[in-house]
């Protein structure tokens, strides 16, 4: 999207509603995240099916988003345990290599937090199709390609 990113004010009348799509059931995790990825696509996943911001194609999304969160927690982790400056091999001072890592993963968190609506100002783009009663929120017993 080109141009400057619209005020969090409300809703433009201009702006065609999104496409409802077939919100029954939340994409498989895929089998590489692992641990805290894992959680975060549950925890994640919901919120987004809840709030009706997620359809089968969006798995793809979700897991790169769920794979810079774990990203970030390990790196969060590694910055509490020694700190955001470490002894270089040389004896003096650097930025401990986690800080890099955990800055890179919250970019990499915001991105995609964008793309599906959840900042202040994406927001206001986006037009919620909230779920119909009575559809499953469970994930499939089969993973399914996304």
């Amino acid at each position: 999207m080109h141009g400057r990113k619209p005020k969090p004010e409300g809703m433009s009348s201009r702006r065609p509603d999104r496409p409802a799509g077939q919100i029954t059931r939340l994409p498989a995790c895929p089998a590489h995240l692992q641990g805290e990825g894992r959680k975060e696509w549950a925890r994640m996943g919901r919120k987004l099916r809840e709030h009706g911001l997620i359809t089968d194609l969006d798995g793809g999304a979700l897991a790169l988003y769920c794979q810079a969160w774990a990203r970030w927690i390990e790196a969060e982790r590694q910055l509490m345990k020694y700190g955001t400056v470490v002894k270089s091999p040389s004896g003096y001072p650097m930025q401990s290599p986690y800080l890099a890592i955990a800055n890179k993963a919250m970019d990499q968190m915001l991105r995609v937090l964008v793309e599906f609506g959840m900042s202040p100002s994406a927001r206001s783009r986006v037009t919620v199709n909230r779920p119909k009663a009575g559809l499953s929120l469970k994930t499939p017993a089969t993973p399914q390609p996304y």
